[in-house]
C-alpha cells in the first residue's frame, strides 16, 4: 500500500470512531503528537486536550452518531474527505437540552498527515443545518408578498 493509500486509510479509520460505540483509544492511536484543529466557530485551534473535550461533549449530545465517509481524496501528504452524519440529539448541545431529534448533517475535513499520523485538522461543518433541525433557528416565513405570482 502506497504512503497516500495508507495515510487514506488512517483518516477513514479515525472517521468511523465516532461509530456507536464509539472508541476515543482510536483517536489517540491516529493523531500525532502536537495535533492541532481548526473549528471554525470556535476561537484560536485547537490542541488534543480540547478536541477531546469538543468530541466527548458531542458524543454526549449525540451518542447514537454514525459517521459515513461519502468520498475521500488524498495527495500527498493531505487528505480530504466529505462525511455524513446520523445521530439522535440525546444530551445538552450548546446549550440546547435534548430534543429526542434524529438529525443528518454533513461535514468537509482536511487532514495534515506526518509520519502516518494527522497532524493537523481542518472541520467545516453544517453547523447551521444542524441548529435549524434542533429547533435552534426559526424556519424562514414565507407569505405572499414575497412571493408574487
Amino acid at each position: 500500500m502506497s504512503e497516500v493509500e495508507e495515510n487514506r486509510a488512517v483518516v477513514r479509520r479515525w472517521i468511523e470512531t465516532f461509530n456507536n460505540p464509539y472508541t476515543p483509544q482510536t483517536e489517540v492511536d491516529v493523531l500525532a503528537p502536537g495535533f492541532i484543529t481548526h473549528v471554525p466557530w470556535l476561537p484560536g485551534p485547537l490542541d488534543l486536550k480540547a478536541w477531546t473535550q469538543f468530541t466527548a461533549a458531542f458524543v454526549e449530545a449525540f451518542p447514537d452518531l454514525r459517521l459515513t465517509v461519502e468520498d475521500i481524496f488524498s495527495g500527498g501528504n493531505m487528505v480530504a474527505a466529505r462525511v455524513a452524519f446520523q445521530g439522535t440529539h440525546r444530551g445538552e448541545f450548546q446549550g440546547i437540552p435534548p430534543t429526542g431529534k434524529e438529525v443528518a448533517f454533513s461535514s468537509i475535513e482536511i487532514d495534515r498527515m506526518v509520519d502516518g499520523k494527522v497532524a493537523e485538522h481542518w472541520f467545516e461543518m453544517d453547523l447551521l443545518g444542524l441548529m435549524g433541525q434542533l429547533g435552534a433557528i426559526p424556519e424562514p416565513e414565507h407569505s405572499e408578498e414575497a412571493n408574487p405570482t
